[in-house]
């Protein structure tokens, strides 16, 4: 399974990355939303683990063109916006779920197999 890591955070995408990789998952990590995007355009993927607060273009941007253009990739949304409103706003955008930080790294590995 490919997965596109779209995470800013040095500290949690490196986490991440590694905890994927070790699982049997192939990970492509874009730090920021531009270079997400281009991924996006490029390449197919199985998940898009997406957090909403990238620079240059917003997670939430990145989860709506997709599916405004019939793209069916499933999106697991793992973000810091945890409140129950984000969450509904997240869902209704068009996310699979959506895990709020800080999470369980064997909990987002289950997300990824389900």
């Amino acid at each position: 399974m490919r997965i596109l890591l779209a995470e800013d955070d040095d500290l949690i995408g490196s986490g991440l990355e590694v905890a994927l990789n070790n699982a049997g998952f192939a990970v492509d990590w874009a730090r920021e939303g531009q270079h997400a995007k281009f991924s996006l355009a490029t390449t197919d993927y199985d998940l898009i683990i997406l957090d909403l607060g990238l620079p240059n273009i917003t997670g939430m941007s990145l989860l709506t063109s997709p599916r405004a253009e019939r793209i069916t990739t499933p999106v697991l949304v793992l973000t810091a916006r945890d409140a129950h409103a984000d969450r509904v706003v997240g869902l209704d955008a068009g996310a699979d779920d959506y895990v709020g930080k800080p999470f369980d790294i064997r909990e987002v590995i289950s997300r990824c197999r389900a």
